[in-house]
């Protein structure tokens, strides 16, 4: 879905949870946002990244932000008005980005933003279910607009064997079989169909002791909910396209909040970067292919003790980086 987004129709409100964006300093530098340039936040979310490459692109840079979430498109819009005329926000997915870039009439940009977590605003909202931290709906939905199953509809649906195999590729969950078989036992008897209920069985079927570091039901909450939205097949989907989209040294950054996304674009990263990929032995290359970008760093940056004492969130962030390359890999 592509959708130029309203003017704002929420007024900011004294209660809004503050959303902290995760390694701000280090994302900035490493898009190198300059004057009279193009930007890309495709996860805008409460826009706390957007208004810092804004900031540091004045008086002229311009930037198109996207999210699939409209809620928090409109307080993206509230905090962007600080950069009148320099903004676009649109209420897609991150994989039709080039679609939307098309659109805009912009065929390539400087830097292109992906921040794959979730902001307080998103976390805090009412009814989404996606934290376990109130007995809410167990929707899951980021944009609750769109014609997908709820996590409730794959819990009622999915076989023993399928949810299994749910938790255990999508949360790495060990317990993901008894957690499956204590979901279809109870589910029996009555629908699961809030987080309590979810985070319940969960405790009923691996024996969770209150007062540990990471609560039992962690994995499950984020598998049900990265199946819900898509989040991985989205990512595969939108590397190439924004590698694609990024004018000569232009730069991709993106960050990640779990093994599974990381791998994901550790792998497309390192094989973007690459020369020749014939197999080993043959006298010349057949092959042809030329690196498309350079890695900023070999390895992820973290977040620093202070930043995750301000927001235990960063703990598990990691950002990644790439320069693309001009024609011939140069």
């Amino acid at each position: 879905m592509i959708a130029l987004l309203e003017p704002p129709t929420m007024a900011p409100s004294a209660d809004r949870p503050v959303h902290l964006p995760v390694l701000l300093v280090e994302t900035v530098d490493a898009l190198g946002p300059r004057s009279g340039v193009r930007y890309v936040d495709a996860t805008v979310g409460g826009a706390g990244h957007a208004a810092a490459i804004l900031q540091a692109s004045a008086p002229d840079g311009e930037l198109v932000g996207l999210d699939r979430d409209p809620t928090t498109l409109v307080y993206a819009q509230e905090r962007l008005t600080a950069f009148p005329g320099r903004s676009t926000l649109v209420h897609a997915t991150f994989d039709t980005l080039a679609d939307v870039l098309a659109a805009q009439g912009w065929p390539a940009v400087n830097g292109i933003l992906l921040d794959l977590g979730f902001s307080s605003l998103q976390l805090g909202a009412s009814g989404r279910g996606l934290s376990f931290q109130r007995d809410e709906p167990l929707d899951m939905r980021l944009d609750r607009t769109a014609d997908v199953p709820t996590a409730a509809d794959l819990i009622a649906a999915g076989s023993e064997a399928a949810l299994a195999d749910l938790l255990y590729r999508y949360g790495e969950e060990p317990a993901a079989r008894r957690i499956a078989r204590e979901i279809v036992a109870r589910r029996a008897t009555s629908p699961l169909g809030t987080t309590g209920e979810l985070h319940a069985a969960v405790w009923r079927a691996v024996g969770g002791r209150r007062g540990t570091a990471i609560d039992p039901a962690t994995r499950t909450f984020q598998a049900l909910r990265i199946a819900v939205n898509d989040e991985l097949g989205q990512l595969e989907r939108a590397l190439p396209q924004a590698i694609g989209l990024l004018k000569p040294g232009g730069r991709l950054a993106i960050i990640t909040f779990h093994s599974l996304e990381d791998r994901i674009v550790k792998q497309a990263f390192v094989r973007a970067a690459a020369g020749c990929v014939c197999p080993p032995g043959l006298p010349e290359c057949r092959c042809g292919h030329v690196a498309e970008v350079r890695l900023l760093w070999r390895k992820p940056r973290v977040a620093g003790p202070e930043e995750v004492a301000a927001n235990p969130r960063a703990r598990s962030a990691k950002l990644r980086a790439v320069e693309r390359l001009g024609p011939g890999g140069r």
